[in-house]
């Protein structure tokens, strides 16, 4: 495939825009693609500009070109390995003073570069008036102000790109490693004021009052934590809320057309293939499916949350705690996230730039406890214990789930270590617009899909061959290829209170463990009130509580693993998080049945 004739790499600091303004110019033509000699895979896209095929590549959010961040690094490899035309740099127009060492970073290496300001708008508010004609002329760089949000600006912006177009007609080469005293050089503050003095006037109005006060209330060193809690529960009520009962009517729908249509179609095909297309097939598009409504919610909310300015400062708030764990302020927000689901939580991870960080925070999400995993706990509960003890018996396993992520935290710290200094802007307050909270929910949508869907089918297709060969046994029994690895592995789990029984269903909760309880139903070919009367029948409170524990911590759901992958795209960690999950269960729950047996427990 031949080289597009142009192209542009997009650079700015963190919450500046830079993703807004790259969605707004390449709509729905943005894809995921690996550079040669680039260690992560960037967002680019080929529009057209001035009659020709241009390739806009989205960098990651940086704020010094010559830090050590590992997102610094990823934007000099590439300026430094890929030809270019053009470099667009997105500031915070009202944050311009501290932002604006970045582009005289950029001008120092000698790239053809266009300043791009974005959030003018607001920047007015804030009593910050700029002439981007004289700031032009002071930096010798084309400048213009812009408006990601509103769409304001946006003609004046394409013009400008295209002017700067036709005056560099060729690809810049690669800059190789430019030793450029300037671009290392200490840019002072008051370098900055000279530089900016004419452009720029600030005659401060009430927007940073407002935000000075909020932030006194918000970030209060009693009442801060509490107003940030009680935040985060009110956005697992919303998850849970609306999420389930989308997932409802999706289940109710995906049921309907399973009766009625599916089951029709395939009724002279033989019950085998009818198996493989209805369990198989279908089967593992509803697992996909059953996750968007939850994602769908989750990432709404937290478009909202995150471009109101709320985000940055709930990380402020947990920072100094999850230090000592080897985590941020962002870590445990999004920890907290994976008790409404894993998937948009480790999906969420993309706002940490320190890889090694990035890391260890997927690898204790999946210890949260998420609404699947509580349905399990509120069956066997009812099932086998009290109805006074069933609350207990809940909260408990949640301080496990909480001891568990802690504890690998302090185990793989110095696996994945973070040298990186948490760096955080706090941006201003601000109500985001509909229409970038449900752009950015259904791009996380897609990309799950994208991402997820062919893994999740495969496996769910694999684990109902393993339920239903040899053909000639009742599904799911002892006597099918999942019930005979189930009696397999009876020297190994029965020294944690699992039988052949219980293990089966943990297979099942390997796809999803929403599962689990439906497939006890099978695998005891009982409903309702009479599934629980056996149950409790077979096994002691004591056994239901170590597999409930075992449930808890061992492999994540198939659509939780698949998004492990595709994140941290490595699986040697992958299945090194698979591993130590197993072994984490496997332990703690043979330990807690020892001690119980030991002391009489049943």
């Amino acid at each position: 495939m031949s080289e597009p004739t142009a192209r542009i790499a997009l650079v700015g600091m963190p919450n500046t825009g830079k993703s807004t303004f790259f969605n707004r110019i390449t709509g729905a033509a943005a894809r995921v693609a690996n550079w040669p000699g680039i260690t992560v895979d960037l967002a680019q896209a080929t529009v057209t500009l001035n009659g020709q095929p241009t390739t806009i590549v989205d960098l990651p959010g940086i704020y010094d070109l010559a830090g050590e961040a590992a997102d610094e690094a990823i934007v000099r490899q590439f300026l430094t390995t890929v030809p270019v035309r053009l470099v667009l740099i997105i500031l915070n127009a009202s944050q311009i003073h501290h932002q604006i060492r970045l582009v005289l970073q950029i001008k120092a290496w000698g790239v053809p570069a266009l300043v791009l300001l974005n959030m003018a708008d607001e920047a007015q508010r804030y009593g910050i008036k700029i002439d981007p004609h004289l700031l032009s002329q002071t930096l010798g760089l084309p400048v213009t102000l812009l408006s990601a949000k509103y769409g304001g600006g946006y003609l004046e912006a394409y013009g400008e790109i295209s002017r700067a177009l036709e005056q560099s007609a060729a690809a810049i080469a690669p800059l190789g490693n430019p030793e450029t005293p300037l671009a290392l050089a200490p840019i002072t503050p008051e370098a900055i004021d000279e530089l900016l003095q004419d452009g720029v006037q600030v005659s401060p109005r009430a927007g940073e009052d407002i935000n000075q006060r909020l932030d006194s209330f918000l970030l209060h060193p009693l009442w801060g934590l509490p107003l940030f809690f009680l935040g985060i529960f009110l956005l697992f009520e919303a998850v849970w809320f609306f999420g389930l009962r989308l997932q409802e009517i999706l289940s109710d729908s995906f049921v309907w057309f399973q009766e009625q249509v599916l089951t029709v179609a395939l009724a002279d095909l033989s019950p085998g293939w009818q198996g493989f297309f209805i369990d198989g097939i279908y089967g593992g598009i509803v697992t996909v499916a059953a996750f968007v409504p939850l994602v769908i919610i989750f990432f709404t909310v937290m478009a909202f949350i995150e471009d109101s300015g709320y985000l940055s400062r709930s990380a402020y708030l947990m920072d100094g705690l999850m230090a000592r764990l080897g985590l941020d302020g962002r870590s445990f927000v999004l920890s907290l996230m994976g008790f409404g689901c894993n998937v948009p939580a480790l999906m969420g991870t993309r706002v940490i730039r320190s890889p090694g960080l990035r890391l260890l925070t997927m690898l204790v999400i999946p210890f949260s406890l998420c609404s699947a995993r509580l349905q399990v706990f509120v069956f066997m509960a009812a099932c086998l214990f009290d109805h006074r003890l069933g609350p207990i018996i809940i909260v408990s396993l949640y301080l496990w789930s909480c001891v568990a992520a802690m504890g690998t935290a302090l185990l793989f710290r110095g696996q994945f270590p973070n040298d990186e200094s948490f760096v955080l802007e706090l941006p201003p307050y601000r109500l985001p617009t509909v229409s970038q909270i449900f752009s950015r929910a259904w791009g996380e949508v897609r990309h799950f899909l994208q991402r997820a869907s062919g893994f999740i089918i495969t496996g769910v297709i694999g684990v109902w061959g393993l339920t239903h060969f040899p053909l000639n046994v009742e599904p799911a029994s002892l006597q099918t290829w999942a019930g005979q690895i189930g009696a397999g592995l009876q020297p190994l789990l029965a020294p944690v209170g699992i039988n052949a029984q219980l293990t089966i269903a943990l297979i099942f909760g390997f796809v999803a463990k929403e599962i689990v309880v439906g497939s006890l139903a099978v695998i005891y070919h009982l409903q309702g009130s009479e599934l629980q009367g056996a149950i409790a029948q077979q096994i002691t409170p004591l056994q239901a509580y170590c597999f409930m524990l075992f449930t808890l911590l061992y492999t994540p759901c198939l659509s939780t693993l698949a998004t492990l992958q595709t994140e941290s795209k490595r699986w040697r960690f992958t299945l090194m998080a698979t591993a130590y999950s197993l072994v984490l269960a496997w332990g703690v729950s043979g330990l807690i049945y020892q001690i119980g047996q030991g002391l009489g427990w049943h």
